[in-house]
């Protein structure tokens, strides 16, 4: 059999096996993921039509402006608290400084 006519799930070793066996498992749970995903993007559009009234009338302007206002305020909030958590690692002292401060 030549390179031509292998294919990504015919594995050759255990290391090829290995790696057969975490893309049939993240196809499973990706095809459970996804959907669901989909789904609540698509409930939370039918809660914001039906439930809070939220449409493109003249009427709504202040809804709509309400709305954006938390969303952003919620991406402000999340994406602040993130970038504060990645740079914390890089902002923090190395235990051999804290070692050679406590002396």
């Amino acid at each position: 059999m030549n390179i031509a006519q292998q294919g990504v799930l015919d594995p050759r070793g255990p290391i090829a096996a290995a790696e057969r066996l975490i893309l049939i498992n993240a196809s499973a749970i990706m095809l459970v993921v996804v959907p669901v995903i989909v789904l609540a993007i698509a409930q939370m559009g039918v809660h914001l039509v039906f439930f809070l009234h939220i449409g493109t009338g003249p009427d709504n302007t202040n809804n709509v402006l309400a709305l954006a206002f938390g969303v952003l305020i919620v991406v402000l909030a999340v994406s602040g608290s993130l970038w504060i958590m990645a740079h914390l690692n890089a902002n923090m002292l190395a235990p051999a400084a804290i070692m050679q401060m406590q002396r």
